[in-house]
């Protein structure tokens, strides 16, 4: 079913977009690399679960969780896998990742109509380097990356840290765009109507965001006016 479209009788003044399985179709080579690292430790995780927890990456939440999942770590064991993921990513899978069909565009047409935007996400500084055009990157008017911060998703901190650096007021006008209940948690910790696009995860995983959209051509047709 279409949803309303954001109401524009107010402007939209920030918009603030995760990366990964929101910007960049980057999401199975990250998992890839999840479970290249695994292995390496002789572990397995099903790869279900790094969809579930994207962006939930900080280490005692992460060990817990990998815990529930039948990968028992210790705080060492999840700091070694962690860089072994990033440098396995970065090596074996970050020149496949491509940016989604209409990204570029929503926010070209954003900025275009005085829209602050603002990239928020888990990703360290040279993940995104690696993988975000240039192009692109200059698109946002503030970016804030997993090692930019003391706290990261669920936490509110990251969304906090992309309010503040665009200048935008929670809840008057601002939207955080996401695809993983992490990411929407900190979103709405940080008090922003949040938008799910199901890139990676089907609507039943995504129910905590204020509306759903099914792909990039039902977002921007959210956003722009009839």
């Amino acid at each position: 079913m279409r949803q309303k479209k954001v109401d524009l009788s107010q402007k939209i003044y920030g918009a603030l977009f995760d990366m990964d399985g929101v910007i960049l179709d980057s999401m199975p080579y990250h998992v890839k690399a999840w479970k290249d690292a695994f292995k390496d430790k002789g572990l397995k995780v099903d790869e279900k679960f790094f969809y579930l927890y994207e962006g939930a990456i900080e280490p005692e939440v992460a060990c817990r969780l990998f815990g529930q999942n039948g990968a028992d770590l210790s705080l060492n064991d999840f700091f070694q896998i962690h860089q072994l993921q990033k440098r396995y990513f970065l090596e074996r899978y970050s020149s496949r990742v491509k940016p989604f069909d209409g990204a570029a565009e929503l926010i070209e047409w954003l900025k275009t109509n005085g829209t602050k935007t603002a990239l928020v996400t888990s990703s360290h500084e040279e993940i995104l380097e690696a993988v975000l055009p240039e192009h692109l990157k200059t698109l946002f008017d503030y970016i804030v990356t997993g090692n930019s911060i003391k706290r990261r998703k669920p936490h509110p901190d990251p969304y906090l840290a992309g309010i503040k650096g665009i200048g935008a007021i929670p809840r008057n006008g601002s939207v955080a765009i996401e695809n993983a209940p992490a990411g929407i948690e900190s979103a709405k910790r940080a008090g922003l109507h949040c938008i799910a696009i199901t890139t990676t995860l089907n609507r039943r995983y995504l129910k905590d965001a204020d509306r759903i959209v099914d792909d990039h051509k039902e977002l921007i047709e959210m956003f722009r006016p009839s």
